[in-house]
């Protein structure tokens, strides 16, 4: 198992050649940036929040926490994931992955409490998106400390590179986040990384990138905030929303609202006026 070793911290939200390099070949990176303390402090305290809003909800499963009414989607959010969504240093991060274009269409926290933090199998996100072409950016925001003892994110290296969805199979377990798992002859767990961020650093990974994260046992809480972002030149195609709530808890495809947050809508046909 491979650990991270950390890039030179920074407070600039310019990634280098190597780094954008380093996601473009192995569909991951973990740039320089890191959050000011006081920023992650309001991160935690608006999730915390939010879990005390939505008791009803595993933390783990927290969808579209940027979006404050609550929606089809049973969640009330929090002002405080919709700016840092909204930030222009993670924008800037983000469109030299995905181009100057960009859509915010999600927002999920994702918060393992200590001892019984559920587990998300191995899998690639566009098994569950209408996104169509498929391109989305994720930033992954550590909002604690994220390792491999409390279940920090893991990917494997390199999964991305054919652009395609590899085969995945549907599971009966209710202690895991996702009811879908990889199970493709392609998938070797002995290349898997353990992403571990200290609290304010943050991961960015292609849609097509294999990876999961390992339940949490331990003491420590592990709470995490996976922004999602797609091109100007993708549709969120609101037609196919029945084909990906499958996800194992609920979403609302349908209607998600979106932002244009940078640029323009290149295709035209995204509609930002739904669930707004």
């Amino acid at each position: 198992m491979r650990k991270n070793s950390f890039f030179p911290l920074a407070e600039n939200g310019v990634l280098s050649e190597s780094e954008i390099a380093h996601y473009h070949r192995e569909g991951f990176v973990v740039p320089r940036t890191q959050l000011p303390p006081q920023r992650v402090k309001e991160l935690r305290t608006a999730l915390d929040r939010v879990i005390a809003n939505n008791p009803e909800t595993r933390p783990e499963q927290l969808v579209s926490v940027h979006v404050v009414a609550r929606g089809e989607e049973g969640v009330h959010g929090d002002d405080e994931f919709m700016a840092i969504a909204a930030d222009p240093q993670i924008l800037d991060l983000v469109e030299q992955c995905i181009g100057p274009d960009i859509i915010l269409w999600g927002c999920q926290a994702f918060c393992k409490p200590p001892g019984d933090g559920m587990e998300v199998p191995f899998h690639q996100d566009g098994h569950y998106w209408p996104i169509r072409p498929l391109a989305t950016c994720t930033v992954w925001i550590a909002i604690d400390d994220s390792l491999a003892e409390n279940g920090c994110l893991r990917v494997i290296p390199g999964s991305h590179r054919e652009q395609t969805l590899w085969d995945h199979s549907t599971s009966a377990r209710t202690d895991v986040v996702l009811n879908q798992q990889v199970a493709d002859e392609r998938f070797d767990v002995s290349t898997a990384f353990d992403v571990e961020l200290p609290a304010g650093s943050l991961s960015l990974h292609d849609v097509y990138l294999a990876h999961g994260s390992g339940p949490n046992r331990s003491q420590r809480r592990r709470a995490g905030l996976a922004i999602r972002y797609m091109p100007g030149t993708s549709v969120f195609d609101r037609s196919r929303s029945d084909d990906f709530e499958s996800a194992g808890y609920r979403v609302d495809f349908s209607g998600r609202p979106l932002w244009l947050v940078r640029g323009e809508d290149k295709t035209g046909k995204n509609d930002f006026t739904i669930g707004r």
